[in-house]
């Protein structure tokens, strides 16, 4: 692949982590809000239904983000081989680093996130 062809990958790529992210961060936020208002004190039935949809919702999303993430490194890799010789191409491949908080931290953080909703929901 040539470096123009190899950046818009990476641009894919980059748009594919970001769609990734919105429908778990806003689950997380209407389920803060629902707390707020009293979710804790729902039925079992219903907070179990809304710890599975933010499971299922969370899971698809790390799976996607962690996806676009490795085909990142790909394209990085791809890029340093090739020699990137424009200035986009350079930034691309100095961002390596980024793409690793992308696959590790961003999971991590909606566990975490997770696990402090299941704690309010359930304790």
């Amino acid at each position: 692949m040539t470096e123009n062809e190899l950046i818009a990958h990476w641009t894919t790529a980059r748009r594919h982590i970001i769609m990734a992210q919105f429908a778990p961060t806003l689950l997380l936020a209407a389920t803060v809000w629902m707390l707020t208002n009293g979710l804790d004190a729902a039925d079992l039935s219903v907070r179990l239904a809304a710890t599975g949809i933010l499971l299922a919702s969370g899971v698809l999303g790390a799976t996607a983000q962690i996806a676009a993430a490795q085909e990142g490194r790909a394209i990085i890799a791809d890029l340093a081989a090739l020699g990137a010789t424009s200035a986009l191409g350079r930034r691309i491949v100095a961002s390596r680093w980024g793409i690793e908080i992308v696959r590790v931290v961003g999971p991590a953080i909606f566990v975490a996130v997770f696990v402090a909703l299941l704690v309010a929901l359930f304790l």
